[in-house]
């Protein structure tokens, strides 16, 4: 076995995680070991180690960036020294109709995830990416272009590809009317993205105070939703609407914003009661949500932010400092994405 070094919530209750020494696999054929430099600290995270599917003692961490330390025999697609990438999922059955189509991410036979899933071969837990070394096959490691910087690339391999894929199935585009809803480290990432898509880009927030970093973003403006004359105004105007606000919300205003055809994605909670049918009916209005993304679209969101200089914006925090870096995630004292660095795991 191999070891390294990470941290494990040992408490469902706390934010307070424990610094453990962890075993990862002897490499397989087609197995590459990635030394963690980065990894973004994802709301998921927060909710999971609190105990929303009722999991213990997890490793948690799904968006990292590394080098390629090691590699299995049978590898021919990364080479010691390589820049790389890990997402939120890092096996599939393979065989399934969702997997030969390239959607990963919607296996049949259930995806295994970064952190919290079960080893197709061995049966054991798999253990995330706040450690300083991942083991993973080959297939679901992805190649970091060199135009991206691996901290603030981080966070595109669960954030940025959570809005990337349904963007993309929406045909977000010049002409389209896009609103992104919540402007955190989810939202800030699809403003970017539709944008550079050519897409007219809207904000629809609470307030007014995230107006000047909305305009920064790409956006074209910012609609007040606690202000129902500025709702009212903007019936049937978009044609998609991206919903990552994380608490509680009412889905109906947002629907009523769709144009004819259109779509309301819901990512940041997709745990909320649905609207009622009619609202729906009321111009063939269409409710959807998405999981991360598949491998293709992976790799096309990744050359994407290559081509057109897109990272996250985020803030960098030495990994002995999580129990900070939840505490404000819960508090919303983000702007827009916190990534831990890895290297003082060496120490």
């Amino acid at each position: 076995m191999r070891t390294t070094t990470g941290w494990q919530s040992l408490a469902p209750t706390s934010n307070v995680l424990t610094r453990v020494t962890i075993e990862r696999r002897d490499l397989r054929p087609d197995d590459l070991a990635v030394r963690v430099d980065y990894c973004g600290v994802c709301h998921s995270d927060l909710h999971r180690i609190h105990g929303l599917l009722g999991e213990k003692n997890l490793v948690p961490g799904h968006e990292a960036t590394g080098m390629v330390v090691a590699i299995g025999p049978a590898v021919t697609g990364f080479a010691v020294g390589d820049r790389v990438a890990i997402g939120t999922i890092i096996d599939s059955c393979g065989e399934c109709a969702m997997c030969l189509a390239g959607q990963e991410n919607y296996c049949y036979n259930r995806p295994t995830t970064t952190y919290g899933g079960t080893d197709r071969i061995d049966g054991t837990p798999t253990k995330g990416a706040y450690s300083r070394e991942y083991v993973l096959r080959e297939k679901f490691a992805f190649h970091l272009p060199d135009a991206l910087d691996p901290a603030a690339a981080a966070p595109l391999m669960c954030a940025g590809a959570s809005v990337w894929e349904p963007l993309r199935a929406a045909g977000a585009g010049p002409g389209s009317r896009v609103a992104v809803a919540g402007l955190g480290g989810l939202g800030h990432l699809a403003v970017k993205l539709a944008t550079a898509l050519g897409a007219e880009v809207t904000v629809l927030s609470r307030s007014t105070a995230k107006e000047q970093d909305a305009r920064k973003l790409g956006a074209s403006g910012l609609l007040v939703t606690t202000d129902e004359a500025q709702v009212a105004a903007a019936r049937g105007r978009f044609d998609f609407i991206i919903d990552t606000i994380a608490a509680d919300h009412e889905l109906s205003p947002l629907l009523s914003m769709l144009d004819l055809d259109g779509t309301l994605c819901v990512l940041g909670n997709p745990l909320l009661t649905g609207p009622k049918l009619w609202e729906l009916g009321a111009g063939r209005k269409k409710l959807t949500s998405s999981g991360t993304a598949g491998l293709r679209r992976t790799v096309e969101l990744l050359e994407f932010c290559a081509e057109h200089g897109i990272t996250a914006d985020v803030e960098t925090l030495p990994s002995s400092e999580i129990e900070t870096a939840l505490n404000r995630l819960a508090a919303g004292d983000v702007r827009y994405r916190l990534v831990l660095d890895l290297s003082d795991l060496d120490r």
